[in-house]
C-alpha cells in the first residue's frame, strides 16, 4: 500500500527521514553490534544520545539553564498527578482553567491531591471558545494549570495567560509547532506522540526554583528532583523513544528550527480552514480567535454522509479523519510531520466530495 496521508491525533505521523534512519540503524547502531534498544542506558554511547537530545531541545526552544529538562515515562496523563505532587503540599490549593477534555481530565486527577479551584469552565458552549479572562476567578494557589491546545475540540489559546501563580501548561499537542517563550512558564509538560516522538515518553521542562517542593508522599518515580538528579535515569528510561525523539529534534534543526516549522504549520492550517470557511458544506465550530493549528475538527452539512466521506477518504489514502467519539464529525490533525502535500491532498478530496454530494 505504501505510505498514506496520516491525520491521526496520536500516536501521530513521524517524519519520514526519521523513520528511514531508524530503519537503517535498527539492527546495528553506531558500531555497537546491537540495536539502540539493546544497549545499556548507562553506556557512554547511549548517554551521549540522551545528552544530545536534551541539548537539541534546549536549542530549539531557547531553554536557559534556569530550567531542568526531564525525559519521563508514562505520557502526559501521568503528569496530571506529578504536577500537584511536585508543586503543592498536602491541603494546598491550585488554579485550573478548563477549556476542553484534556484540561478537564487534568482537573479531575489534580483534585485528588490539591484543593483544585476552577478559574473558569468553557463547557457552557461545549468548549468552542476560551472564557474571557475578565471573568476568571484566579485565587493564586501553588500553580495555575491550563492546556494551550485542546486536541479533541481543536481549541487553542492565541496567547499565554498572565497569572498570579506559576503557569503550568500541558503542551502535548502543540509543543515544537512554533517558537514559544519558555520563560513565561513555571512548568511545561508534553506527551511525545504528537510532534515529539513515539508514545510512552513525556517531556517536562521545569523552572529550577520549583524543584525541591515535592511532598513526602510523592512516589520516587514521579519525583522531578529524582529525575533531575539522575539525568532522567532514576530508573531505566524509554531508550528507543529518547533515541527517536533526538532524531526528530535533529530533523527540526535541519529544517530551519521552529521559525521555519511555524511558517509551514501556519500555511497548512490556513489552507484547510480557508477551504472550510469558503464552503457551505463544511463547518468548523470553534471560535475563529481560538482555532487550533494542530487539530482541525469539522462537520458535514449532512451527517448521514459521514461514513461515505470516511470510506472514500481512506480509498484515497487519507487516513484517521474520524472525529473523537465525544465530538463526532471529522478531525484532521496536522502536526509537524504531516506535510503540506498531505494537507493539499485532503483539501482536493474535500472539494471534490462537496461537488459530488453538496
Amino acid at each position: 500500500m505504501g505510505r498514506t496521508h496520516n491525520f491521526c491525533a496520536g500516536p501521530a505521523a513521524l517524519p519520514e527521514p526519521v523513520l528511514a534512519r531508524a530503519r537503517d540503524e535498527l539492527l546495528e547502531w553506531q558500531g555497537q553490534g546491537a540495536s539502540v534498544m539493546e544497549v545499556s542506558h548507562r553506556s557512554k554511547a547511549f548517554e551521549s544520545v540522551a545528552r544530545e537530545a536534551e541539548a537539541a531541545l534546549r536549542r530549539l526552544l531557547n531553554i536557559s539553564n534556569d530550567y531542568a529538562v526531564l525525559f519521563q515515562q508514562g505520557g502526559a496523563s501521568q503528569q496530571f498527578a506529578a504536577v500537584p505532587l511536585n508543586l503543592a503540599e498536602e491541603g494546598a490549593a491550585a488554579d485550573y482553567l478548563v477549556t476542553g477534555q484534556w484540561s478537564k481530565k487534568a482537573l479531575a486527577e489534580g483534585a485528588r491531591f490539591v484543593e483544585a479551584h476552577v478559574v473558569a469552565d468553557g463547557s457552557a458552549d461545549n468548549f468552542m471558545s476560551i472564557p474571557d479572562s475578565d471573568v476568571w476567578s484566579e485565587q493564586g494557589g501553588c500553580y495555575f494549570h491550563y492546556c494551550p491546545n485542546e486536541t479533541i475540540g481543536g481549541l487553542e489559546f492565541p496567547n499565554v495567560p498572565e497569572t498570579l501563580a506559576p503557569l503550568v501548561a500541558d503542551m502535548s499537542s502543540t509543543l515544537l509547532s512554533r517558537p514559544i517563550d519558555v520563560s513565561k512558564f513555571g512548568v511545561i509538560y508534553a506527551g511525545a506522540q504528537k510532534n515529539i516522538g513515539p508514545a510512552g515518553l513525556a517531556l517536562v521542562i521545569v523552572r529550577r526554583d520549583l524543584l525541591g517542593k515535592a511532598r513526602a508522599s510523592c512516589p520516587a518515580v514521579l519525583n522531578w528532583d529524582n529525575a533531575e538528579n539522575n539525568g532522567s535515569m532514576y530508573n531505566t528510561p524509554p531508550t528507543f523513544a529518547i533515541y527517536l525523539t533526538g532524531l526528530v529534534f535533529a530533523w527540526l534543526e535541519e529544517l530551519g528550527g521552529l521559525a521555519a516549522m511555524s511558517a509551514i504549520n501556519e500555511r497548512k492550517a490556513s489552507r484547510l480552514y480557508g477551504l472550510i470557511d469558503e464552503s457551505s458544506f463544511y463547518h468548523n465550530p470553534v471560535d475563529r480567535s481560538a482555532r487550533s493549528w494542530m487539530n482541525v475538527p469539522f462537520t458535514l452539512a449532512d451527517s448521514a454522509l459521514d461514513a461515505t466521506f470516511l470510506e472514500e477518504a481512506e480509498s484515497r489514502g487519507l487516513m484517521n479523519l474520524k472525529g473523537h467519539r465525544s465530538v463526532g464529525g471529522m478531525r484532521a490533525s496536522i502536526y509537524n510531520a504531516v506535510s503540506e502535500a498531505s494537507v493539499e491532498a485532503l483539501c482536493d478530496f474535500m472539494h471534490q466530495f462537496e461537488q459530488r454530494y453538496g
